[in-house]
């Protein structure tokens, strides 16, 4: 073995080393915080949370209030991010607007979220007068979009060229080739980028401390201000007393099981996809 090779093996070793002691790192980091997280919360959790609302120390509106915010979220960006997505992969290709687009996707996806809800409460928190869960829920589809764009045109390139010249020869017209064979052949991919998009949106306050705000009663108007758990975590975090600490803890433990929820059925859908 000479000097050159006695170097390049000292070389992969050293960062093999590192690279494994970060990983470590990281992992402890996470460890911790799910340890405290668990330990402090689930003491915490009783079923008069799920059966009460804020104001009876319960979070039922805040669990109802956040899933509709993400659900009506879900209903305006996944299909403009699907259309989207179709599009830069079916129709514009490797235009200039697609770059444009593809560029423009990936720096929405790296903008802070409270840049996010700034913008929402100039357009529609200030005009109307008041904090209201429909500007929520745009704000959260706005951070929605890009991630769904991204996966769709990523997922739409590894169907092969093949199966859309088989349908066109097969006299089948572009958009009948797209709905009946390309999302068919993708669709596990696209689900996958769906649920990793609303797993996003669905822990996220800073947005949302400037367009829905917070209400501690029950409510299904969306005219007005409107309960997320997210934000009465933020909010009861900071109180002094004890039992607003505890609901906080509590409502951290179901916020973070139902994200880890999401992203393990995501897994599940991609490791199904491969056995198949």
């Amino acid at each position: 073995m000479n000097e050159t090779q006695s170097r390049r093996l000292l070389l992969n070793k050293v960062i093999l080393v590192l690279s494994t002691a970060a990983a470590l790192i990281g992992l402890a980091f996470l460890f911790w915080i799910l340890t405290t997280l668990l330990i402090k919360g689930v003491d915490s959790i009783h079923w008069r949370i799920f059966t009460h609302d804020l104001v009876e120390k319960g979070l039922r509106n805040l669990i109802v209030g956040q899933m509709i915010l993400a659900g009506v979220a879900s209903l305006i960006g996944v299909p403009l991010g699907l259309l989207a997505g179709i599009y830069l992969r079916e129709y514009g290709i490797n235009s200039a607007f697609a770059r444009f687009i593809r560029n423009l996707s990936d720096v929405m996806m790296s903008a802070p979220s409270i840049v996010i809800g700034v913008f929402i409460y100039g357009i529609l928190v200030a005009p109307v007068g008041g904090f209201n869960g429909w500007a929520g829920s745009v704000a959260l589809a706005i951070m929605m979009i890009p991630i769904v764009v991204s996966t769709t045109d990523s997922m739409l390139s590894l169907v092969p060229q093949e199966l859309r010249e088989a349908g066109i020869a097969l006299g089948a017209s572009k958009a009948q080739v797209i709905l009946t064979i390309v999302l068919k052949a993708a669709k596990v991919g696209l689900v996958t980028g769906i649920l990793l998009a609303f797993a996003r949106v669905v822990g996220e306050t800073a947005p949302l401390l400037f367009t829905s705000a917070n209400n501690d009663y029950f409510t299904l108007n969306m005219n007005q201000q409107f309960p997320s758990l997210t934000v009465s975590i933020y909010q009861l975090a900071t109180f002094p007393d004890k039992p607003s600490q505890d609901l906080a803890w509590a409502g951290s433990v179901i916020l973070t099981a139902l994200v880890l929820l999401i992203n393990l059925t995501t897994r599940y859908i991609f490791r199904k996809r491969k056995i198949k």
